[in-house]
């Protein structure tokens, strides 16, 4: 894209400093504050409906493949977090502890729930007797809480906002096909609607899920080359259904163990969207979760009619589109900054000459091409817009994603490709995780996932020289 006249000047260049330019722009497009609690973050109205609008989305998506949605208890008596072991030990280290009900100490801790299949299983052993009552394709939309070190806006926060799928299956085949259907809602998601190309694979052992089989995930790349795990998929076997005593009846009437999955995504998706299509004046949103799709800006709203006219096609265009207006007494450049930093897909102007030719101005966010568009074909040509915005989007992150993907067929070639850029490396992989944790420790780099489209790169491990079993991508992550 060509270089384009900076319109908002106290965003620090992405080029320049890339953390400060995330935390600028998410700070000056309102999106979050910070709060009293270090690590917890307040969602402002903008960002919260940016939010609002991801999960009306994924709820009809999720509705249409027959999931429900119900809610769990918040809290998780710690004899119940304890059932499957390595589910806990996965999650010790960022468990929050309730010890006190008012001055009274308890006498068992709650554990404030960091993720709930511990609390759908108690419920499935209570619900489930026969293979009649399967499958069972439950969902739920809430926070929960992880103690984590190190925190950044909607990346890592001490609680999020999540959905968190959970359910119980007669069959391993029929779990393991929710867990790839799941994943692929979430795939189709980012692509189609917040125009975010992932890369979808299965995680190594290591990096699986705390008491798991099988975790399978969609990797996203950011406008700086690092990679953001994006949604995940797991596939638990009948292993949580054994350590909670679950069990069904089958057709032959003998006793077996379902098996279950669980997938989520969280607010983490709207970091992924700032970092793959934000730029140095602000957020670039994907018109599909944009609180507002078009601003009305009047010019010269002072003169006679300006102001009723750009009010009047407000009210006309909020029938298809997420309409707004700025009727305010700010010049007209301040707008066109103000809304440019904010992301909003298009902005409409209209003045006293638009009016007696009648016609409008559409801006576009991404490109901030303007046309002239005669207010008789004013939907079509929005929706037209919207649309190419989508599809530009989309093709930028792919094209950035291209650009920075790289094969190496040896550890020179790794470490000289860690060294000195970000971005997806793929190389051949024996299987072993002494291999995987000596790439993080000498090239910084961790398995971001063994991609399902796979290519024979070469015969060897890129890290032992032995015989390689999968291809793997490794890179550097948010």
């Amino acid at each position: 894209m060509a270089q384009q006249k900076k319109m908002v000047e106290d965003i620090t260049s992405m080029e320049e400093d890339f953390a400060k330019w995330y935390t600028d722009v998410v700070k000056k497009a309102e999106l979050c504050d910070y709060s009293s609690v270090k690590g917890c973050m307040i969602l402002r109205p903008y960002g919260y409906a940016i939010w609002e609008n991801i999960q009306h989305i994924l709820d009809g998506m999720f509705k249409a493949t027959g999931h429900e949605n119900v809610y769990m208890p918040i809290f998780i008596p710690e004899s119940l977090l304890q059932k499957e072991k390595d589910h806990v030990e996965g999650f010790a280290p960022e468990v929050a502890w309730v010890t006190h009900g008012g001055e009274e100490k308890l006498n068992e801790r709650l554990c404030v729930r960091p993720t709930s299949e511990t609390l759908f299983c108690e419920h499935y052993a209570h619900i489930i007797n026969s293979y009649r009552d399967l499958p069972k394709l439950y969902n739920q939309w809430c926070s929960v809480v992880r103690w984590e070190k190190t925190t950044r806006p909607f990346l890592r926060t001490s609680e999020f906002l999540w959905q968190e799928g959970h359910t119980m299956h007669a069959t391993a085949e029929e779990a393991i096909e929710e867990t790839e259907r799941m994943l692929n809602i979430y795939a189709e998601f980012c692509e189609k609607y917040l125009a975010i190309p992932v890369l979808k694979g299965r995680k190594t052992k290591k990096e699986q899920f705390a008491g798991a089989e099988a975790t399978y995930t969609i990797e996203a790349m950011m406008h700086d080359g690092k990679s953001l795990q994006s949604g995940t998929s797991h596939y638990f076997g009948d292993g949580f259904a054994r350590a909670f005593d679950i069990t069904y009846t089958d057709k032959e009437n003998k006793l077996q163990h379902p098996h279950q999955t669980s997938w989520g995504v969280s607010t983490r998706l709207i970091g992924a969207i700032i970092m793959t299509h934000g730029d140095d004046n602000g957020l670039v949103l994907p018109p599909a979760i944009a609180p507002i799709q078009v601003v009305v800006v009047p010019v010269a709203q002072h003169k006679p009619g300006v102001a009723d006219k750009a009010m009047e096609l407000k009210e006309r265009l909020t029938a298809r589109f997420r309409t707004s207006i700025d009727l305010s007494d700010n010049s007209p450049g301040w707008k066109f900054a103000q809304y440019e930093m904010k992301g909003v897909p298009l902005r409409l102007e209209i003045g006293p000459k638009d009016m007696e030719q009648n016609q409008c101005v559409l801006v576009r966010r991404d490109t901030r091409e303007k046309t002239f568009v005669s207010l008789d074909q004013l939907e079509e040509k929005i929706q037209e817009l919207l649309d190419a915005i989508r599809d530009n989007l989309f093709e930028q992150a792919r094209q950035n994603r291209e650009n920075r993907t790289y094969v190496a067929h040896n550890m020179d070639e790794l470490l000289e490709i860690a060294g000195s850029k970000n971005g997806f490396i793929k190389t051949m992989w024996c299987g072993d995780e002494a291999c995987e944790l000596k790439l993080k420790e000498v090239a910084g780099v961790t398995s971001r996932c063994m991609p399902f489209e796979q290519e024979h790169l070469d015969d060897k491990c890129v890290c032992c020289g032995k015989p390689a079993k999968t291809m793997i991508v490794w890179g550097k992550a948010y």
